[in-house]
């Protein structure tokens, strides 16, 4: 990784960002994907293995694998959750993305936004919570059905395109978004809306889709 930045490449990405997006996806001890590649074995060729990743993306030619179905149960019942588990190599790209959306997008989001935000935790608002109850007797509890999984993808373009000016973020959330799930049973599901819960990149254009979509500006209003 001694070469920070691109060189003819259509797509200016450093070297570095890679570097610094394979620690973030290492701390967080995620699962294998599809190729059942874990962090371990990724890391027994690091530096070739990060190469292909930024050549690729650099290059304009990398597509995401399809991602990994994982059904869990929810907390209280209920059913099953969907988790998507991209590959760790994926995990990097989408990496390498999220953070660069975060770096612009972080400035414009609410106060009172807590969830899937770096630097903030359910913790914190909980935190806020407690200190908005002494001075206000009302809350209005709301819950967005299966959010992840039915987002329009055009609005999640449209907000990301308002937000940046570099072509190859567009690019790779646009394939991002259309990657298929693996199933169980090895069968590919393809969609048309959503975005797997589970990917590195799905919670920031989460809170950028509600950014736009939530009409609400009021100080007591905490998104979790």
């Amino acid at each position: 990784m001694d070469e920070l930045k691109s060189s003819g490449k259509p797509f200016d990405i450093s070297k570095w960002v890679v570097q610094k997006a394979f620690e973030k996806v290492k701390a967080n001890k995620g699962a294998p994907g599809v190729d059942k590649v874990s962090t371990e074995d990724f890391e027994k060729d690091l530096r070739g293995n990060l190469y292909k990743i930024w050549n690729r993306m650099s290059s304009g030619t990398y597509f995401p694998p399809p991602v990994r179905a994982v059904e869990i149960p929810k907390p209280h019942g209920g059913g099953n959750r969907i988790l998507g588990v991209p590959t760790v190599a994926d995990r990097i790209a989408q990496t390498v993305v999220a953070m660069e959306l975060e770096r612009k997008v972080e400035q414009i989001f609410h106060p009172d936004s807590y969830g899937y935000r770096p630097g903030r935790s359910a913790l914190d608002a909980v935190a806020a919570c407690r200190e908005r109850c002494w001075k206000t007797d009302w809350v209005i509890d709301l819950d967005i059905e299966k959010f992840f999984d039915s987002v329009p993808w055009d609005l999640v373009v449209k907000a990301v395109e308002a937000n940046t000016e570099l072509p190859w973020v567009v690019l790779y959330v646009r394939r991002w978004l259309a990657a298929p799930l693996q199933l169980p049973d090895g069968t590919l599901q393809q969609r048309d809306r959503g975005t797997p819960q589970g990917s590195a990149v799905s919670p920031v254009l989460a809170n950028l889709f509600l950014h736009y979509a939530c009409t609400s500006r009021s100080s007591g209003v905490i998104s979790t």
